[in-house]
């Protein structure tokens, strides 16, 4: 059984598996070939895939004879690929057109970002380990762009007051930024739609900011789920009461196969103080703020937005380690002891990773919700 990685695109500084996780697949008896320079802008060399077993091959190649294929981003893939197996985290339910041509090519494709959020699947949860990254590089960045100290600080020279962060959303990537904005001494608050976040919240040192009457998102997997127009115009008036008070607001509502919701208005972007930062980590899905754009980092009314949905792959080394952990125990479900490609889709996680097989579209939240039925 041949494994291949492919080098991203040029947007893309991670990689499906750096050397040490592709050692243990050679280990294993499986064969890896690798393109030339894939984990370069990971720090991983081709040397170090050589070392560990792997074998250098050209792109064409790897197409042509790996029985799986790794990618984060299904890029720049021949049209005339037929019968390929493909993983990665692919946002089919947001690229419906997409799934219609792998359909049409009989690939064979898993997307890991549509894996159940269950116990069972939180080693293969590539979501959670890159929002992870991603809530911690979002206070590094606004600490590097906001023009004042974040921990109080007291010298002969007079005091300056700590940081106050604003983060709407407790998911991984919520909880990561609350750690770390407290880590650097600033006072936190924070906004959830879920009251089971609340003790989560407490616990990291920062202040739950309650507003009643939520609607139940204990079984959305992490994501929030669409609100009442009463509820949404209280929490409204809650966030633009702190916001107010906000130096730096990192935002990372989102809601599964929809346009994140607006929570923070130009009026409120408005009221904050000049030279405050906002990171908006739902950019990709319409952003939280209704002034993001994504990948692009504005100014608007003196106040600094950044819309980036991948922060994860700009600590590229880490974020590619914990990717390929999760890439390896999910290649563990499909790799038969003979080696060879195996899917059992009675196993949850298989038949919701799954998108299209065999000229058909296996994803039930892709049929049940999606209407396939409309792009065939």
């Amino acid at each position: 059984m041949i494994i291949g990685i492919l080098k991203e695109p040029s947007f893309e500084s991670r990689v499906s598996l750096l050397a040490a996780e592709a050692g243990a697949l050679t280990k294993s008896g499986v064969t890896v070939w690798v393109e030339p320079g894939a984990g370069l802008k990971a720090f991983c060399t081709d040397e170090d895939y050589t070392g560990n077993g792997a074998l250098i091959k050209p792109r064409q190649d790897i197409f042509n004879k790996a029985d799986v294929l790794l990618c984060i981003n299904y890029e720049d893939v021949p049209v005339s690929l037929k019968d390929k197996v493909f993983i990665g985290v692919y946002r089919p339910i947001y690229n419906l057109p997409q799934v219609e041509d792998w359909v049409k090519q009989g690939h064979t494709v898993f997307s890991l970002d549509m894996l159940p959020r269950t116990t069972r699947a939180q080693s293969m949860d590539v979501l959670s380990s890159q929002a992870n990254i991603a809530g911690y590089k979002a206070v590094v960045i606004a600490a590097s762009l906001y023009p004042h100290y974040f921990p109080m600080m007291m010298t002969a020279a007079g005091s300056c007051a700590p940081a106050k962060v604003l983060v709407i959303g407790a998911g991984v990537a919520g909880l990561q930024a609350i750690a770390t904005s407290r880590r650097l001494g600033a006072v936190v608050e924070v906004f959830d739609t879920r009251p089971a976040s609340k003790q989560e919240v407490m616990s990291l040192g920062a202040k739950f900011i309650e507003v009643e009457g939520a609607a139940d998102a204990s079984k959305a997997g992490g994501y929030a789920v669409d609100q009442t127009e009463d509820f949404q115009e209280r929490q409204k008036q809650k966030i633009a009461e702190s916001i107010k008070k906000a130096d730096i607001v990192i935002t990372t509502a989102q809601i599964f196969g929809k346009k994140a919701p607006v929570l923070v208005t130009k009026e409120m972007v408005a009221t904050m103080k000049a030279g405050s930062v906002i990171i908006d980590l739902a950019a990709s899905t319409g952003g939280n703020t209704e002034v993001t754009k994504d990948n692009k980092t504005i100014i608007f009314n003196n106040v600094t937005i950044v819309g980036d949905s991948n922060l994860a792959a700009s600590a590229s080394s880490d974020a590619s380690k914990l990717y390929g952990k999760n890439i390896s125990n999910f290649l563990k479900l499909l790799i038969s002891k003979e080696g060879t490609v195996s899917l059992n889709f009675e196993d949850d996680i298989i038949s919701n990773a799954c998108i299209t097989h065999q000229g058909e579209v296996i994803s039930p939240i892709i049929i049940k919700n999606y209407n396939y039925a409309n792009i065939t």
